[in-house]
């Protein structure tokens, strides 16, 4: 199996432990960001979706014109663009960066972010429009002729779509959540199912869940697992790195009157919550901390150690059937660039020794 490796890019710079400030939109920035992962060897780049933040698709037009190889993941949320509309706004992106498009859907996991583009759905709904939103986006991505659909949140009379994806049958179909109700989305829907940075037991156990709902559909589904590398020259400097890194979000966090977070309706967050109440330090090198103290907000979980520690343990997430990792960094141009030069190629190094192990043996 070949590994793909995913960074992610925002339109200006900021993290847990760099503020915002500035443009909402750096252009420079987003194309020194956009190109150093295309020069540092990563498969492809998020750009992420928020209620109040810059258009990702927009982003991502922008991101593609200034890079030629590097491939793209959207991150989109069904609800707030007719299914027929979106899908022929996602084939022509598609088109337009020569079949380097992919799409991470995302139902949503808080109630008050939903709210702010004006949808009041609760989570399970959420994931039922998000079934019959994907079904729509295949046929209108598929299909040669206009259908008419009538279904609980759509409706709609000979749809069609004149541009298809450049990829096909149709863009790769990216789909997180760790609720019953996700999986069983995910089960009819994901190319590539993905988790935020779980243990290896908690992965072994959610990967095998999603396996079987997809074969109960007669299907079969890649993972992506998700993490926040923190490398340096030697273990203990990765370490005391790691300290200052939550020292500074925690002093951020109190200047913004911001207590320790708790879970949002997020089965995910509930999760790397629950690998925090292992200990701040879980398996080889899985650090905890950040996703404590922020209530993990987001993919928040990092690997601590050396380059090649950090590779050591992400293969033992690749013998698990991980064949996708998405890495960003605290500091995140300069880790990118970090990634890129000492990470990325000790990582596929590994992976090449491994297969060609399975292949001799």
């Amino acid at each position: 199996m070949s590994v793909e490796i995913i960074g992610m890019i925002q339109t200006q710079k900021q993290s847990e432990i760099h503020p915002a400030s500035g443009p909402a939109v750096d252009r420079d920035y987003v194309r020194a960001f956009a190109q150093a992962h295309e020069q540092g060897g990563f498969d492809r780049v998020l750009v992420p979706h928020h209620s109040t933040g810059p258009s990702a698709t927009l982003a991502i037009s922008y991101a593609a014109a200034v890079t030629e190889r590097v491939h793209f993941m959207l991150a989109h949320r069904p609800g707030f663009t007719a299914p027929t509309l979106a899908a022929r706004q996602i084939a022509t992106l598609d088109q337009f960066s020569g079949g380097r498009l992919g799409v991470h859907f995302i139902s949503g996991g808080s109630d008050a972010e939903q709210q702010r583009d004006g949808d009041f759905l609760n989570h399970d709904e959420r994931y039922a429009r998000t079934d019959e939103y994907l079904g729509i986006l295949r046929r209108i991505w598929t299909e040669d002729k206009p259908f008419d659909h009538e279904g609980k949140y759509y409706r709609f009379t000979q749809g069609f779509s004149e541009v298809k994806p450049a990829q096909r049958p149709h863009v790769p179909v990216f789909f997180g959540g760790a609720s019953q109700v996700a999986i069983e989305v995910a089960g009819r829907h994901a190319d590539v199912y993905a988790l935020w940075g779980e243990s290896l037991d908690q992965v072994r156990e959610l990967t095998a869940r999603v396996r079987a709902e997809a074969a109960r559909n007669g299907r079969q589904v890649r993972f992506s697992v998700s993490f926040r590398p923190i490398l340096a020259a030697t273990e203990a400097q990765a370490w005391a790195r790691a300290e200052r890194i939550l020292a500074r979000t925690r002093h951020l966090r109190e200047v913004a009157g911001l207590a320790p977070g708790g879970p949002q309706q997020s089965e995910g967050a509930r999760r790397l919550l629950a690998a925090a109440d292992q200990g701040a330090r879980v398996d080889k090198r899985l650090w905890t901390e950040i996703a404590k103290l922020t209530g993990a907000r987001s993919n928040s979980t990092a690997l601590v150690g050396t380059p090649e520690q950090v590779a050591d343990a992400l293969l033992d997430y690749y013998d698990l059937g991980v064949t996708t990792f998405l890495i960003r960094g605290f500091d995140p141009l300069e880790d990118a660039v970090d990634y890129g030069r000492e990470l990325i190629p000790r990582v596929r190094a590994l992976v090449a020794q491994r297969e060609a192990g399975r292949k001799a043996a």
